[in-house]
């Protein structure tokens, strides 16, 4: 009986062990900031997305030199202008201010959607990417080692070569 129960124990510690070893997982890494950097799609969203920049920048620094020109003038017939005149220029001015505000508010607002709708199909590519990498090579897990994303040791197999091979580049 004794021998029988020593028999048992080997069997489940047998048991366990291979079901530990089965259970682990294959894990591995990938720097998706540097992988979508070095997307050639990225490179032509990045100059679009200047292009527009520079456009809404050049607007907004006219609508300013517009507002000092008309400052400066104001300013220098204030004395001839009667209270009420001044009034309404002043109120104009301020008009003008709050639609250059306005502007810039609308412009950073249509930069961050134009951002989006550029780089979402290039980080949907990215993860498509990835995953299919992944899946083929067998690792259920797939860390992002971007730094400060929270991985602390990259030890494992870097998937980096592998998805900018899928990628065509």
């Amino acid at each position: 009986m004794k021998h029988f129960k020593t028999l048992l124990f080997a069997g489940l510690l047998f048991i366990g062990a291979t079901s530990f070893t089965n259970a682990q997982s294959k894990i591995a890494h990938v720097n998706t900031q540097e992988l979508i950097k070095a997307m050639p799609a990225m490179k032509s969203a990045q100059a679009e997305l200047e292009k527009l920049q520079k456009t809404y920048e050049t607007e907004i620094q006219t609508m300013a030199t517009e507002l000092q020109n008309k400052m400066k003038q104001y300013q220098a017939e204030v004395e001839s202008k009667t209270d009420e005149e001044n009034a309404k220029r002043s109120q104009e001015v301020q008009g003008m201010q709050q639609s250059i505000r306005e502007y810039q508010g609308t412009a950073q607002q249509d930069l961050q959607k134009k951002e989006f709708d550029l780089l979402k199909p290039i980080t949907d590519k990215a993860e498509a990417a990835i995953k299919k990498v992944a899946k083929a090579q067998g690792f259920q897990y797939v860390l992002d080692s971007t730094q400060g994303s929270g991985v602390l040791l990259a030890d494992g197999k870097d998937l980096m070569a592998d998805v900018k091979k899928e990628l065509g580049f």
